[in-house]
């Protein structure tokens, strides 16, 4: 009868919510990448990272930024006068994954309580179009020998420096991967999980 149709149609509707709900879900995950060392603990932890975000239906792309050529900023100000970056090298492309994505992951092993020079520099080159990295959900990586979390906290302000010149930029979380020198001392650590679930929730 007319109940039924009814019925039908309001299970129909329910149907297409919950398809359009499951494809807004699906975001564009960057993760950059900063450790020099292939396999390097702060790399274990974007793969577990990534594994989550992956499960949860996000579309994610991985950068090693060791297997790009990025160099210094110069200083040069052309970018101040509205015109792109002279440099030709991978900057451009990284930054313009940067504007396109939905949440930025930015890894690194602690260096003397600070980031890496690989991620120091690409963050120095988006001087160019940094005002184009809006809206975006960052989440932070670090793998450091030293076992204090709030010793870690000055790297975290450095990632922090970055955002405080970003249009809207949300602190979404930061894993601390502690303890972990050599390559592979980091699989039994409590961070491997705490970063695939963190994933989980992108």
């Amino acid at each position: 009868g007319l109940g039924d149709v009814y019925k039908r149609q309001i299970l129909l509707e329910l149907s297409l919510h919950s398809q359009l709900n499951e494809r807004n879900m699906c975001k564009k995950v960057l993760v950059l990448s900063s450790s020099p060392r292939k396999g390097g603990n702060s790399d274990t932890l974007c793969d577990q990272f990534i594994k989550g975000a992956q499960e949860s239906g996000n579309d994610v792309e991985k950068i090693y930024l060791r297997n790009k050529r990025i160099n210094y900023c110069t200083g040069c100000g052309t970018c101040n006068l509205q015109k792109p970056c002279p440099q030709k090298d991978d900057a451009a492309e990284v930054v313009e994954k940067m504007i396109a994505a939905d949440v930025i992951v930015m890894a690194t092993p602690v260096y003397f309580y600070t980031m890496s020079a690989q991620m120091k520099t690409l963050i120095d080159r988006c001087c160019a179009r940094y005002l184009e990295i809006k809206n975006k959900e960052f989440y932070f990586i670090i793998a450091a020998a030293e076992e204090s979390v709030p010793m870690m906290e000055r790297t975290i302000d450095g990632f922090r420096g970055f955002l405080d010149c970003l249009e809207e930029p949300k602190e979404c979380g930061t894993i601390y991967g502690v303890g972990a020198w050599k390559v592979g001392e980091i699989n039994d650590k409590p961070s491997m999980h705490e970063a695939y679930e963190m994933g989980k929730k992108v």
